[in-house]
C-alpha cells in the first residue's frame, strides 16, 4: 500500500464509495481529516448529521462521546472511530456512579447535561444540551423547576449569566479551554489592539469577561466570517482555525496562547486520530463503538428532546 497522503485520502474515498460509509468529523480534527469529511461541525451539527444519514457505516472522526451519540440515534447502523482511545477529560470528569448518586440526592432537580458526556451520563439525564443551544434549552424548563448543570462548570456558569437561572454545577471543566493563560491573551491583545478575542464558552469566567464574542464552535467560525474585524484571537482549540482561514483567507486568526512551541491549546484526544488511522478504520469497519442496549435506549430519551427542542 502507498503511505503517502494523497494516496491515502484516494483510498478513502474508493473505500467510501465501497461501503456505502458517511465521514463526519469534528471542527478539531486535524486538517487532512476535515478535508476529506462528507460533514465537518460542532456536536450539534455532526448530532444532526448522525439522525439524518442513510449510510451503512458511519465513520466518526471525534472523540468517543460522539461516535456513542450517533450509535445511540443509529442503532442499526455500525458506527466506528479511527483510535478507540479519543475519549474527553470533561466527560471523565463525570463518572456514571458519582453522577447518579447526586441525582439521587436532588430528586426534584431537571438534569440538563452538556453532550461532552458518556453515553450512561445521557441515560441519566433529563435533556441533553450542546454549546450552541445550552441556553435555550435551559430556557425551556419551567422557572420553577430547579436544575441540575453537568459536567462542565464553565458553560454552565456562563449559561447561568445569560438565562439568570441559578443552576447546581457539577464542578467539571475540559482541559483545553481550562489551561489557557488569561495573562498571556492579555499580552495579545496589547499587541493587537485591532483584534477580537473570540472564545468558547468552555472558558474561565475570568477570561470570557474580556471576550468580544462568545459562542460555540460553528458560531465563532460564522462570526469570523461575518464580523467587520480583520484580525481574531481565538480562544478554542486550534482545529477550528483552518475552516476559518478557509472561510475568510484575508483575515489574520491568533491562536490563544501564541507559543506555537506549545502544545496546550489543542486536544489530545482529538488529536489521536490521524488521516492513516482514517483509513485503517474504514478499511477493517474497527474500531467499533457499541453500547448496551438498555443503556441506548434511555440515552436516546434526552438526545431526542434536544433534537426536538432546538
Amino acid at each position: 500500500m502507498k503511505t503517502d497522503r494523497i494516496s491515502y485520502a484516494e483510498e478513502i474515498l474508493k473505500l467510501k464509495k465501497q461501503k456505502n460509509a458517511v465521514i463526519l468529523a469534528h471542527y478539531y480534527q486535524e486538517e487532512e481529516i476535515q478535508d476529506i469529511a462528507d460533514f465537518i461541525g460542532d456536536s450539534l451539527e455532526l448530532a444532526r448529521r448522525a439522525q439524518e444519514t442513510s449510510a451503512d457505516l458511519i465513520v466518526f472522526a471525534g472523540v468517543h462521546f460522539m461516535a456513542e451519540g450517533a450509535k445511540i440515534l443509529n442503532p442499526s447502523r455500525k458506527v466506528v472511530i479511527p483510535d478507540l482511545r479519543a475519549g474527553c477529560s470533561l466527560s471523565d470528569s463525570c463518572p456514571p456512579e458519582a453522577f447518579k448518586k447526586l441525582r439521587e440526592e436532588h430528586p426534584d432537580h431537571f438534569a440538563v447535561t452538556y453532550i461532552n458526556c458518556s453515553a450512561a451520563i445521557k441515560a441519566l439525564s433529563d435533556v441533553i444540551c450542546t454549546s450552541s443551544n445550552a441556553v435555550k434549552i435551559v430556557q425551556r424548563v419551567p422557572a420553577d423547576t430547579p436544575i441540575l448543570f453537568a459536567p462542565d462548570r464553565n458553560l454552565g456558569a456562563w449559561v447561568e449569566k445569560q438565562t439568570g437561572r441559578k443552576m447546581l454545577l457539577w464542578q467539571g471543566a475540559c482541559i483545553v479551554h481550562e489551561t489557557f493563560s488569561e495573562r498571556k491573551i492579555i499580552e495579545l491583545m496589547v499587541e493587537h489592539p485591532d483584534a477580537e478575542l473570540i472564545a468558547h464558552p468552555e472558558c474561565e469566567p475570568s477570561l470570557l469577561e474580556k471576550a468580544h464574542f462568545i459562542g460555540s464552535t460553528s458560531k465563532l467560525l460564522q462570526h469570523a466570517e461575518q464580523s467587520p474585524a480583520k484580525k481574531f484571537i481565538v480562544a478554542t482549540e486550534e482545529g477550528i482555525l483552518h475552516q476559518m482561514q478557509k472561510k475568510a483567507p484575508e483575515k489574520i486568526f491568533i491562536p490563544a496562547p501564541p507559543n506555537h512551541a506549545c502544545s496546550c491549546n489543542e486536544c489530545p484526544f482529538m488529536k489521536l486520530n490521524t488521516i492513516e488511522k482514517l483509513y485503517d478504520c474504514l478499511k477493517n469497519e474497527t474500531p467499533e463503538v457499541t453500547i448496551p442496549e438498555k443503556i441506548r435506549k434511555k440515552a436516546l430519551i434526552p438526545l431526542e428532546r434536544m433534537l426536538e427542542w432546538s
